[in-house]
């Protein structure tokens, strides 16, 4: 579900971490220590960054359902749970990591929800899950796939918090003549048909807590964007790649103008005069008590 490569997650953890928006994680654990023990299911979970983000702000006990259809990725999630436990100072024993104030079991599950979001994730057992996660997921998803989504969080009573979803807000320094024709070919591409159908692309956020607001959750959102300094060179490189990928996908005979402003957006990145901002907004959907 998350199709990206395990580099890729890698790169991108440590800008994600830093930006999940604080205040809404402060929500989302006040929440949270209204209960015992929660079941925690991850969508699109990758190598289980959002475990290694969450976990110990939610405290507590906590099983973590990881799901993906990418069997490289779940197959990598013990090795790096493994190394955060290490490196954070936890201990992992099994499938269990447990830290300061929290326990955290996870159960890596195959899960190809793009044909069928509602029987995939009924096959799942779901006893005890009170709370579903994903990051960088809802802007790769259709309307009728969020409708589902949003339906089969209200049918269960399960919150949602939903990070790092691309917002449509690109901004470079310096400005270069061709910045505004690539993102707009970038956003055309954001929009486009992927694994879950024509893609909500920037207007995923609203358009979700749209929909949670209507089923009678009470939702509340906020920015997480990346801010890219002069130093970030290979996080910067990396999105120009994704950058000048889509926009060949889209006008390809725009191509001698693309290669042009990638050579440019290269030449300052290599300069160390280059900065990039990425818009994002996180979503926390409540059920009604």
């Amino acid at each position: 579900m998350s199709g990206f490569s395990p580099d890729w997650l890698t790169l991108r953890a440590p800008y994600d971490a830093a930006a999940r928006d604080k205040a809404l994680l402060e929500r989302l654990r006040d929440w949270r220590v209204r209960m015992g023990e929660i079941g925690i299911l991850d969508l699109g979970c990758g190598t289980g960054a959002s475990l290694r983000a969450l976990a110990p702000l939610l405290g507590g006990r906590q099983c973590w359902m990881m799901a993906d259809h990418d069997p490289a990725l779940l197959k990598a999630i013990p090795d790096h749970t493994a190394r955060w436990a290490t490196a954070a100072g936890h201990v992992m024993a099994g499938d269990t990591v447990t830290g300061n104030g929290f326990a955290a079991s996870f159960a890596p599950q195959h899960a190809d929800l793009s044909g069928g979001l509602a029987g995939g994730l009924n096959s799942l057992p779901l006893d005890g899950v009170r709370l579903l996660t994903a990051s960088a997921l809802i802007d790769l998803v259709s309307a009728d796939w969020l409708a589902r989504l949003v339906d089969f969080c209200r049918q269960h009573g399960i919150a949602c918090y939903a990070a790092l979803t691309y917002d449509g807000r690109l901004d470079w320094t310096p400005v270069d003549r061709l910045d505004a024709e690539m993102h707009t070919l970038f956003d055309r591409h954001q929009r486009g048909t992927k694994s879950f159908g024509p893609a909500l692309g920037p207007d995923a956020a609203p358009a979700a807590a749209a929909a949670f607001r209507a089923a009678g959750f009470t939702v509340e959102t906020g920015r997480s964007d990346w801010q890219l300094e002069a130093e970030d060179r290979d996080m910067q490189e990396a999105l120009l790649v994704c950058y000048v990928q889509a926009a060949l996908e889209i006008a390809p005979d725009r191509a001698g103008d693309i290669e042009h402003w990638r050579q440019r957006r290269r030449f300052a990145i290599g300069a160390g005069t280059s900065r990039h901002r990425v818009g994002h907004i996180d979503l926390l959907a409540l059920p009604p008590e």
